[in-house]
């Protein structure tokens, strides 16, 4: 039955992405719907619902205006976006956010009249496979990056595990947004002298046996904001902690369920500066199609003590603890 409805939201979002016409605006509006499309439920992407939510709610009641959400959660299951989607679609709503790059793409195809703001995407133009100029789309799409300097990653590291010279890097083959990110910080680690081997597994059934492997060839292993993954931390600190193989993360939240550090950005602060934006679109500050995507550069240097005493790493200054 999911597949059906998959199915189904799939063919009627393809029919909705040809209608034309103006972008929905409408500043006069006392109260306001946003829908919400979120990939799954794990700590980075719940966090970035929460800040725009809680920022889109405070700046539009400080200007005398109200605002209620319609949540729709795909539970993983990446077929269910297009139905989730088109269903905010049927339902008008003034604003969607989609969280997640699945998300993202299902609600570009289902319509191009609705205001589109994505979070947690890390490279827009590979997820919808259109061209931003100065980092405007030119359509009803804009939104916010969680890439992380990916150079400073690598560096940072090579720092904590200077012996480490085979590096796997674990990630979801569906997800276009961590092939970028496997690409850009592959190139970093080689130019540090480092042998690297990307290990793409296809979704969490084949996991275990991606790790498994690499848990036998790597000296440690990278992984980055990959949202199959970040689901999934169980399985990877199963096999990597009794294995005794270090795991950089992109991001905090798998860093704590299964990494020693990371250089990641704040989630949270990642949907108040969505949150924000939607403020600007909904009331017609800025016209979406001319709004630049827009960065958190505030990262941080995190760590998991447990895991680094484990491992006997010696954590330089600069670091805070998770």
């Amino acid at each position: 039955m999911k597949k059906i409805l998959a199915l189904l939201g799939l063919t009627s979002a393809i029919a909705l992405s040809g209608c034309s016409g103006k972008i929905k605006v409408n500043p006069d509006k006392q109260k306001y719907e946003v829908g919400i499309a979120q990939l799954v439920t794990h700590p980075a992407l719940d966090a970035a619902t929460a800040g725009f939510k809680e920022k889109l709610t405070s700046l539009l009641q400080a200007a005398g205006r109200e605002v209620s959400f319609i949540e729709n959660n795909a539970a993983g299951d990446s077929a269910l976006c297009p139905t989730i989607t088109t269903d905010l679609v049927s339902k008008d709503v003034d604003l969607i956010l989609a969280n997640a790059t699945p998300c993202l793409t299902a609600a570009y195809a289902a319509t191009s009249y609705i205001p589109i703001l994505g979070t947690s995407i890390t490279d827009y133009g590979a997820a919808l496979g259109i061209e931003f100029k100065d980092g405007k789309s030119g359509k009803n799409v804009s939104g916010t990056s969680d890439l992380a300097p990916l150079d400073q990653q690598a560096n940072e590291m090579v720092k904590l595990l200077p012996s480490a010279n085979k590096i796997g890097i674990i990630y979801c083959s569906s997800e276009a947004n961590s092939k970028f990110q496997v690409d850009e910080i592959s190139k970093h680690l080689v130019s540090l002298g480092k042998t690297v081997t990307p290990r793409p597994f296809t979704d969490s059934s084949d996991l275990k046996s991606v790790c498994q492997k690499s848990a036998a060839e790597d000296d440690a292993i990278y992984i980055p904001t990959d949202n199959t993954a970040a689901s999934n931390v169980s399985i990877i600190d199963g096999i990597f902690a009794p294995a005794h193989k270090p795991v950089y993360a992109g991001e905090s939240g798998i860093c704590e369920g299964a990494g020693i550090a990371t250089l990641s950005i704040d989630y949270h602060r990642l949907g108040e500066v969505t949150g924000e934006m939607a403020f600007n679109v909904l009331l017609g500050k800025n016209k979406i199609d001319e709004y630049a995507i827009q960065y958190d550069n505030d990262v941080k240097k995190l760590y998991n003590k447990e895991r680094c005493d484990a491992y006997g790493i010696v954590v330089p200054e600069g670091y805070e603890q998770l």
